[in-house]
């Protein structure tokens, strides 16, 4: 491995614009993986900037740690990803993406609407659920954006 293809914590700072404890953390949780000098200072490979800023990306979307750890452990350690690599993590995290969009879809149409609290304060409220037939139906919440 070539010394040019390590990175000093620092260096993988700036290059993502995450916080060196931010990487640690991540390093901590195994989602990127430091080599130890001789003087045991932390070095990355050159491909780690890819990976957290799949983490930056993935925590944008909305997607938990857990779940960005499931799909990080897909991909190899030791070596910079390939094309196929990724297409295969995308192809995995597609149905979950498409539900997401799907979700923010919906609640961006709701939002000039009443999203069914079910509080009648509002004259469509009235005419939408009229005597609050939702609350008939259980606990109401946001239950006509989530079914």
């Amino acid at each position: 491995m070539n010394r040019n293809d390590l990175l000093p914590i620092g260096e993988l700072a700036r290059r993502t614009g995450l916080a060196v404890s931010a990487i640690r953390f991540y390093e901590e949780k195994g989602l990127v993986q430091a080599l130890r000098t001789g003087g045991n200072q932390r070095r990355f490979l050159r491909s780690d900037i890819r990976r957290l800023s799949f983490i930056l990306i993935a925590q944008k979307l909305g997607l938990g740690l857990a779940e960005i750890e499931a799909e990080l452990s897909t991909l190899p350690q030791g070596r910079t990803p390939t094309l196929g690599d990724w297409q295969k993590l995308s192809r995995s995290m597609r149905k979950q993406m498409d539900a997401k969009i799907q979700l923010l879809t919906r609640t961006r149409a709701k939002l000039d609407e009443c999203i069914g609290c079910g509080c009648l304060s509002l004259d469509r409220c009235r005419l939408y659920n009229k005597d609050d037939r939702a609350g008939a139906g259980g606990a109401v919440g946001p239950r006509f954006v989530l079914d």
